[in-house]
């Protein structure tokens, strides 16, 4: 990589990518859906959840705008899904998908920034990170409510940027594993924006989207933009004995 694309801030999106839920997002979704009197087993349901799945990574409430015109019904939708991931939360059903914790500790240790991205409420992002202990891991967590407009508009990654300083866009490295995510780190500018398969979207859709990798995990993400460890004096000296 060159030094005008070194990376020094890395965002990261939350449920799917760093954070594994046992896919209560798309739950949450359904049993709010059925508050509303759209319920499993009806063309409308199948609809609806279709349309989920499109915006997964989008802001919840503007989700639901989309499939409820009336704000009054969006609104009591989103409640319903805050209530419903709460008790996901409450019982302690997220868990960090494997290898994050490690892949956060190698970025910290190399200078880069990290900073979470969710299209959870502010709220649900605090307990969410209250709950697996990772204030102290990160250098910053947005929420759309924090910048205005979230995915697939790229306010959270450039908010994130003017907050931790950059000086240059190619500097940003985006991961996460919807097509919203992949939009929005394209249209911020950054030089990597990855997408993992531990999510919402598979390979092909997350090409589409202008992925510029596709990775199994987000623990690939630091071989992604780190250098390789330079090596030792130690390994120069045996490779020369085996010369």
């Amino acid at each position: 990589m060159s030094g005008a694309e070194r990376i020094t801030i890395a965002c990261l999106d939350l449920a799917g990518t760093t954070v594994a839920d046992g896919d209560a997002v798309a739950t949450a979704f359904a049993e709010a859906i059925a508050t509303m009197g759209i319920v499993v087993g009806t063309t409308a349901y199948e609809r609806a959840m279709a349309q989920v799945h499109d915006a997964r990574g989008r802001p919840k409430i503007e989700v639901f705008r989309t499939l409820f015109a009336d704000e009054a019904r969006a609104q009591a939708a989103n409640l319903s899904f805050e209530r419903s991931y709460d008790l996901v939360v409450d019982r302690s059903g997220l868990v960090p998908v494997p290898g994050t914790e490690e892949a956060l500790e190698r970025l910290t240790s190399a200078g880069i920034r990290v900073c979470l991205l969710t299209g959870f409420s502010r709220r649900t992002l605090g307990r969410v990170l209250d709950t697996l202990g990772w204030w102290g891991r990160v250098d910053m967590a947005l929420s759309p409510e924090d910048v205005g407009r979230g995915r697939p508009w790229p306010d959270l990654i450039l908010s994130a940027a003017l907050r931790l300083g950059i000086d240059d866009v190619r500097h940003i490295a985006v991961c996460g594993d919807t097509e919203n995510d992949m939009l929005s780190g394209r249209r911020a500018g950054a030089s990597i924006v990855a997408g993992v398969l531990t999510g919402a979207h598979d390979a092909d859709r997350l090409h589409h989207a202008g992925a510029t990798h596709v990775l199994a995990s987000v623990a690939d993400f630091p071989d992604l933009i780190l250098p390789p460890p330079r090596p030792s004096h130690h390994d120069d000296a045996v490779t020369a004995e085996h010369r």
